[in-house]
């Protein structure tokens, strides 16, 4: 009979298994023990890497938003009225749109008229239909369609309704002497404030633009495809308020320089009129 195992064999089996355990894995080092170039990695990169875990990046900051482009701007930026007053104002600013009539369109005739007040409202503003047949519109520049002629009105009663509007009156404009040409119309020359004509607008002698002046004087961008006689009027009459006060005073100063002068002509031909060696006859 075989031999039994002695009893301290069981005891001992129970304490092998308490160290047959998995003991628990030591918390790993960090990545300088695990990897050694990880030092010389990590300084070479910038100060602001953040290689951590996802969760733990700080959120990335947004784009830097770039200003738009000032040409862009200023084509977003209309002339608008300064007040709700429609009342007709000591000064009103006009302008016209033509069409081509006559041989080849090379005439010019009136086909519509804007009046706007010194707030920039419209006071007037009405299609016309010419004398004579129409050849050309002109559309790429006045805006003017065969659709408008069907409400258009007749010429005599567009020129009888602006030569009542503007009688005594400043008129405001930009090259008016073609407006009141094509309107069979004269105006003051003392009541006349022309954007095209004042001195201290041109440059090198020369007259500028209505387009260029907005754009240096209002900082707008008008007449970019179509012309729009309510947006020219406006330019033309912000662009005069704007220096009403220098233009004035330059026509008060000119006006009293010519007075002068021709004072001093009339003397100077008076004096020269009398001979002081004929005798007077004495009645």
């Amino acid at each position: 009979m075989a031999a039994e195992r002695p009893s301290s064999v069981a005891p001992a089996t129970a304490a092998n298994r308490r160290t047959l355990k998995r003991k628990p894995k030591a918390k790993s080092a960090g990545p300088s023990a695990l990897n050694p170039n990880w030092a010389q990695l990590q300084s070479k990169l910038p100060a602001s890497t953040f290689l951590g875990k996802r969760k733990q990046r700080p959120a990335p900051s947004p784009p830097p938003q770039l200003s738009p482009d000032p040409e862009e701007a200023e084509l977003t930026i209309k002339l608008e009225p300064t007040s709700d007053d429609t009342s007709l104002t000591k000064a009103l600013a006009l302008d016209c749109e033509m069409v081509g009539v006559g041989a080849g369109g090379s005439k010019s005739a009136l086909a519509r008229v804007t009046l706007v007040n010194s707030f920039g409202n419209v006071v007037y503003d009405e299609y016309v239909r010419p004398m004579e047949r129409i050849v050309d519109y002109r559309t790429h520049i006045s805006g003017i369609r065969p659709k408008h002629m069907n409400k258009a009105k007749d010429f005599s009663i567009v020129q009888k309704d602006v030569a009542e509007l503007i009688t005594g009156r400043v008129l405001v404009g930009h090259a008016l002497h073609h407006d009141l040409k094509v309107l069979l119309l004269g105006h003051p020359k003392k009541d006349i404030r022309d954007t095209s004509e004042y001195e201290f607008f041109r440059r090198e002698g020369k007259r500028r633009s209505l387009k260029d002046l907005a754009s240096q004087e209002l900082c707008v961008k008008i007449q970019q495809k179509e012309h729009c006689p309510i947006e020219d009027a406006r330019a033309a009459m912000f662009i005069y308020k704007k220096h009403k006060k220098g233009w004035e005073k330059n026509r008060k100063d000119q006006f009293r320089f010519k007075n002068k002068k021709v004072k001093k002509r009339g003397s100077k031909k008076s004096s020269e009129g009398k001979d002081l060696n004929v005798p007077t006859v004495l009645l």
